[in-house]
């Protein structure tokens, strides 16, 4: 695949024949209305784009995702020219293809390119906020207990520093509506918060937060909000103009299906300049001028993997092409029928039924003794990968079919009543 790959020649390395050709015809953002065998259908063909094989079933999203076919084909294309011309000037077109992904990565997110910076992972991002974001001594930052560390303990890392307050709040373990969840932190801010620091969706319980009305909530006392997003990126159709949140973090190697070692991080325009980057190196993000640096200057990181950064654009492209909505859509689905399967093999859910209220990650209490013995059983006897994450924690994925989830309610039941 050449580097200035067509639309027409793109779409060909997805589907790898004219099976799928029908139904793609279809996708374009939207749930397709097809009958059910055709949408079957559809999404085995997606199934077949990643080389994964049948006898180890990945479904651990909220940890790590394969590449599909087309997004290592290109990784593997962009390393090799490289490799064959390591000159500065051979690599200049990388400057490019990066903006090219910056603002296929805006694009999808519904902010500008000039917001986005493309890191190299989740805590990476989170530590640019939470080290970079100015604060006083005395000043308060809220946190959720469900924060993954880099979004909890790191604040409390600075405050230990710096001399500011760092206050968890802990939520109903079994919510049934978003307002339970809202007035847990209405009622822990205070004169003196500063910011508010969550995660879109627990990875260790599976909540999903109301992050829309907690920044309403937070900005009407011109509180910052930073919002992890490493759960939801690729996997919820996001609007992050909607969503309001001042910052926002992710990976590329979980629910989107990006390469390795390429993180997220939005920030608001008007936060920019204000806050300090965690890394320095050349040029301090200033490429080109007269390009705006923006967000760039977060990026500044010193040797980079040009062909990974240029990937996302292919990652994103593939998503665009089967739809943001409709690849919601079908997590909600499997992951509402795996949580039903687990609930008739005799599971406690920690994870919520309602979508409103969670989205892929599905995790079933288990004990700490019991834990790794059903996640290294499903693993060894029946070929799923999953994860011991706050419960028996199984993370579907678009690549996942109604057969996958059948054979992990199947064999987590099955190991349930042996151990």
């Amino acid at each position: 695949m050449t580097l200035h790959t067509s639309r027409r020649e793109f779409l060909h390395e997805i589907v790898a024949g004219a099976a799928l050709w029908p139904i793609l015809g279809r996708a374009g953002g939207a749930v397709s209305p097809t009958p059910a065998f055709a949408e079957e259908a559809f999404w085995d063909e997606i199934r077949r784009q990643f080389s994964f094989r049948e006898e180890v079933i990945p479904m651990n999203a909220a940890n790590l995702c394969p590449c599909p076919r087309v997004v290592a084909a290109r990784v593997r294309e962009l390393t090799r020219d490289v490799d064959v011309d390591c000159s500065s000037h051979n690599r200049r077109k990388f400057l490019d293809l990066l903006e090219q992904s910056r603002a296929k990565v805006a694009r999808q997110l519904r902010v500008t390119a000039d917001e986005i910076a493309l890191v190299r992972n989740t805590s990476e991002a989170n530590n640019i906020i939470n080290n970079g974001f100015p604060l006083e001594t005395g000043d308060e930052v809220i946190v959720w207990d469900q924060n993954h560390p880099t979004n909890n303990v790191a604040w409390e890392v600075r405050a230990e520093r710096f001399g500011l307050q760092v206050a968890k709040v802990s939520t109903p373990t079994t919510p049934t509506g978003k307002d339970e969840l809202i007035s847990v932190f209405e009622r822990a801010l205070t004169p003196r918060t500063r910011v508010l620091a969550l995660t879109h969706v627990s990875n260790v319980s599976g909540i999903r937060l109301p992050v829309r009305e907690l920044v309403d909530l937070a900005h009407k006392r011109d509180i910052y909000v930073h919002c992890d997003g490493a759960q939801t990126w690729g996997v919820v159709d996001l609007d992050l103009s909607e969503i309001g949140c001042d910052s926002f973090t992710a990976s590329a190697h979980k629910w989107l299906c990006g390469p390795r070692e390429v993180g997220l991080l939005y920030v608001k325009a008007k936060y920019v300049d204000r806050i300090w980057p965690g890394v320095v190196s050349a040029n301090w993000g200033r490429e080109v001028e007269p390009r705006p640096e923006g967000a760039r200057k977060f990026e500044s990181l010193g040797q980079r993997d040009d062909a990974v950064l240029a990937a996302i654009g292919t990652t994103v492209d593939l998503h665009e092409h089967i739809g943001f909505a409709r690849i919601e859509a079908r997590v909600q689905e499997l992951a509402t029928y795996l949580k039903d399967g687990l609930k008739d093999e005799g599971f406690d859910l920690i994870t919520p039924m309602a979508p409103a209220l969670s989205s892929g990650v599905c995790i079933a209490a288990v004990d700490g003794e019991n834990r790794s013995k059903l996640v290294n059983g499903l693993y060894q006897e029946y070929g799923i990968a999953g994860a011991g994450a706050g419960g028996l924690r199984l993370s579907p994925h678009l690549y996942n079919t109604r057969e996958h989830i059948d054979r992990a309610i199947r064999g987590a039941g099955a190991l349930r009543r042996r151990i």
